[in-house]
């Protein structure tokens, strides 16, 4: 049999645990290649599962819903009835962190083929003793990996990030020609390892409005940007730029280029959740191990009423399997 796939629930207060039901109920989750495994907890997902009026049950190492059986890690032993929608406590957020580190000891063991994971709470692990900003931090530190690359992809358009979480203020300081160089090549060596593109094309951002206009409005394009492209060139890989933001995207989406290289998370993923709001991926490129996610938050206004998206959830299963064949 193959290696099957893990899904881990993330926050147990947030719109994981129903988007995850509803793909069940939706037929999103009958991988033909390989088993699909949930990490998480039953009781939650039967509450879950409550919303959409069906009555789940399990045993064992099986989640049963409207005759449709979920291979499922039991984890925690939540009680739903102590846990408010929106607002994860402490065993919330130890909770989230065990599926986590769970299913990448799986992956990193060679026993499961790959991870997608539900959104999690970033203050709630925090309170829980994990000091990371988030899976993506949490991810690398737990694979020994030093450096890797947020990338938000969709059909149409795919963006990895040089900065990811900053303030805006903090962004030129943190941009360094080392860092941008380390984003070109763990993105290009991602796209042709786990996405099959033998020769990746790659736009790369300026950072200020029309790329500094020679200077005219920043020389962060000069200093820092371009060196980096031209040693990215060095090492035969093709990437063009700095290009100005306001118009790359056209092209991008147009199918000039395999990927584009931004240097901060909004001038990234503004054009991408444009496009793919419902179903884009976050993508972890630079890992040992094959790692996607939704690309939306844990989206507390909508948990508990059942009309939160699953697509998001279903694309990241497609591309994780994607890049496991690649």
């Amino acid at each position: 049999m193959a290696k099957p796939l893990i899904i881990t629930m993330g926050d147990p207060t947030g719109v994981g645990p129903e988007i995850i039901v509803k793909a069940l109920l939706a037929g999103e989750l009958n991988n033909e290649s390989r088993p699909i495994v949930v990490a998480g907890d039953a009781a939650v997902l039967a509450r879950a599962a409550e919303v959409y009026g069906v009555v789940a049950s399990y045993k064992g190492d099986e989640f049963q819903a409207a005759g449709k059986i979920l291979p499922l890690i039991r984890l925690t032993d939540l009680n739903p009835a102590e846990l408010e929608y929106g607002q994860p406590g402490l065993e919330c957020g130890r909770a989230m962190v065990t599926y986590i580190n769970w299913a990448t000891e799986q992956c990193l063991s060679g026993k499961a083929a790959g991870m997608v994971t539900a959104p999690i709470n970033k203050k709630a692990i925090n309170q829980a003793g994990i000091a990371f900003p988030g899976h993506t931090e949490m991810l690398a530190a737990q694979c020994g990996v030093e450096k890797v690359v947020m990338m938000l992809a969709g059909e149409k358009l795919k963006v990895c990030l040089v900065t990811t979480h900053l303030p805006l203020a903090a962004v030129s300081s943190n941009l360094t020609t080392d860092a941008i160089v380390e984003t070109i090549f763990i993105t290009d060596n991602s796209l042709k390892q786990q996405f099959g593109i033998e020769k990746p094309r790659l736009a790369v951002l300026g950072f200020n409005p029309h790329a500094g206009e020679e200077g005219l409005f920043g020389d962060e394009e000069n200093r820092v940007i371009q060196p980096a492209i031209d040693a990215a060139i060095a090492m035969g890989i093709d990437a063009c730029g700095p290009h100005s933001a306001d118009t790359l995207f056209h092209f991008a989406v147009a199918g000039d280029y395999d990927a584009v290289v931004c240097m901060y998370h909004d001038q990234g993923l503004i054009p991408l959740k444009l496009l793919h709001f419902e179903d884009g991926v976050n993508v972890t490129l630079g890992l040992p191990i094959v790692r996607t996610s939704v690309d939306h938050g844990t989206a507390y206004n909508l948990a508990g009423t059942g009309k939160a998206s699953c697509a998001s959830l279903a694309a990241a299963i497609r591309m994780a399997e994607q890049m496991i064949q690649a």
